[in-house]
């Protein structure tokens, strides 16, 4: 009796075991479909299509970019009150995450988040906020979408909108980011969009809600209380008018995305583009200063500029390339209004003798008066260093004359780029060279010749 229910237990384990390897076989067989299918679907990286003909998916992407740095201070910096003639770091000059879809034919959705400027002196366990929240709606074709919500959709010049991961240099040029977190985040407004293509013709218009100076990340200068203190514009302190912001080009040769409002710096000879452009921004009441008589008169924001961009490979093969971008900013924010600022600044402070400039490598950015910003580069062959990837040296100015200061701003950059996977994989060297200025017995702001500081900075940039 025992013999035979061995043998039907034996029996029923092989059914049992027969059973399990049609079901592995099953499943291996639906997985291999699966993943015939997903590998469709992932086909342009990390990109999920949403339907066979690809017109609609969901996108992610990430980067980073880290700074290895050397700063020549500005003279009586502090880091919470001990002097530091020079400084060492390491920081985070970005990291930003996006996801964006294309939900239908005719509905776009795209979000970033991120932070920015994260070093040693930063406040500790930054958190991660969003830069953009945008949803648009195509409304005819090309010619016209609009769209709203958290966004960079910016006026006055190209690089008023930046692109964070395709820069020629090392950083943007935040000459042209004029209200950079004093009334906007990190370029970021909420408001409402219109932009569009016709032919040649790339617009784009925008009606924001600039946000009150009074919860900015860092405190922003008021008016002095002081009946003396006159002549001098600041950011007025009451609720914000809305803002005006227009940018028009003309494309000449290859057509530019204007999916993202970001524009691009490089595009490591991949297209050719010719575009001149021109744009405004306005905003009512922006600015107030105290008139000799004691009155305070409001003052609005006014901006405008010219610019041309080009962008070309010299051999399609090679994909050596050049790449030159040049703009004429005027820029109307009141009298004498004048900003310092410096690119995550390596001080907290100054004390005894100190500068204009301010600490650590602040210099005088934005101001009411003309800019002429300029940058040029040249990108070897593709495989001049094998496998390695190319090399790409670069140098850009900021030439500005503000009604504040009694000579020129002239701040210079020189560097290079080793483009080892494209944007992907980039590490960028940059030497950058900044004026000091000082207020001398007339009262006059001026630069001192001979006390001009430097700032050495290796980036490692990484991207998805």
């Amino acid at each position: 009796m025992s013999r035979i229910i061995r043998i039907q237990n034996i029996d029923t384990m092989k059914n049992n075991f027969l059973k399990i390897i049609i079901c592995v076989a099953m499943v291996a067989l639906s997985s291999v479909a699966t993943a015939q299918s997903l590998n469709a679907r992932f086909k342009d990286g990390l990109k999920i299509y949403l339907n066979d003909d690809s017109t609609r998916y969901i996108k992610a992407t990430g980067l980073a970019q880290i700074w290895f740095r050397y700063n020549d201070n500005n003279p009586g910096s502090v880091i919470y009150s001990t002097p530091k003639k020079e400084t060492f770091d390491v920081g985070l000059r970005r990291v930003r995450y996006q996801v964006m879809s294309q939900v239908t034919r005719k509905v776009f959705f795209y979000t970033q988040l991120g932070i920015n400027s994260f070093n040693s002196i930063s406040s500790r366990k930054p958190g991660l906020f969003f830069h953009d929240v945008t949803a648009e709606y195509s409304v005819y074709k090309n010619y016209l979408t609009i769209g709203g919500g958290l966004s960079g959709w910016n006026g006055t010049s190209r690089y008023s909108s930046s692109g964070v991961g395709n820069i020629l240099g090392l950083d943007l040029p935040v000459v042209e980011e004029t209200t950079n977190d004093v009334t906007d985040q990190f370029v970021r407004k909420l408001g409402v969009y219109a932009k569009g293509k016709i032919r040649g013709f790339d617009y784009r218009l925008s009606v924001a809600n600039p946000f009150p100076i009074q919860n900015a990340l860092t405190t922003v200068a008021t008016l002095p209380a002081s009946p003396t203190a006159t002549n001098t514009a600041y950011f007025s302190s009451r609720a914000p008018e809305l803002q005006y912001n227009g940018y028009f080009m003309w494309q000449f040769l290859d057509k530019e995305s204007n999916q993202l409002p970001y524009m691009t710096g490089s595009y490591l000879g991949k297209k050719r583009i010719l575009n001149i452009g021109a744009g405004f921004t306005y905003q009512k009441n922006a600015m107030w200063y105290r008139a000799a008589n004691g009155d305070t008169i409001s003052k609005p924001l006014q901006q405008f500029a010219v610019d041309v961009f080009y962008d070309s490979y010299l051999n399609k093969e090679k994909q050596n390339a050049v790449t030159a971008y040049a703009a004429f900013l005027n820029y109307d924010f009141g009298p004498n209004y004048l900003r310092n600022a410096g690119a995550m600044n390596t001080a907290t402070g100054v004390a005894g003798i100190s500068s204009f400039n301010g600490a650590g490598n602040a210099f005088p950015l934005i101001g009411t008066g003309q800019v002429v910003y300029a940058q040029a580069g040249y990108l070897f062959r593709h495989d001049l260093l094998k496998s390695q990837g190319t090399l790409q040296p670069y140098a850009s100015a900021i030439y500005a004359n503000y009604q504040k200061l009694k000579d020129p701003v002239l701040v210079y950059d020189l560097g290079i780029n080793w483009i080892m996977s494209g944007q992907n994989s980039k590490l960028s060297l940059d030497y950058q060279s900044r004026p000091i200025f000082n207020t001398d017995v007339n009262g006059d702001v001026r630069e001192t010749k001979s006390a001009r500081r430097g700032m050495v900075v290796l980036q490692y940039q990484v991207a998805f």
